[in-house]
């Protein structure tokens, strides 16, 4: 009973409680502002990661307008 009761306050705990049970930034104002900085570089430069991985960041070599293909 008693190792069932410490369960359920512990599931009660995680549920209730906002957020991470680690906190992932410092606590400190100057180190926290540095920290997302960061993080929001390194989202920021992911759109460029993705094109190179997939080689979209290629030259085209189609017409920059739009031809027709037919008999005209």
């Amino acid at each position: 009973m008693h190792r069932f009761l410490l369960t359920v306050l512990l599931g009660f705990a995680l549920l209730t409680s906002s957020g991470c049970v680690h906190a992932i930034f410092s606590g400190d104002p100057v180190r926290r502002n540095n920290q997302l900085l960061n993080k929001s570089e390194d989202m920021r430069l992911i759109m460029d990661e993705w094109e190179r991985f997939w080689m979209l960041d290629q030259p085209s070599h189609m017409t920059p307008y739009r031809t027709h293909g037919g008999i005209i």
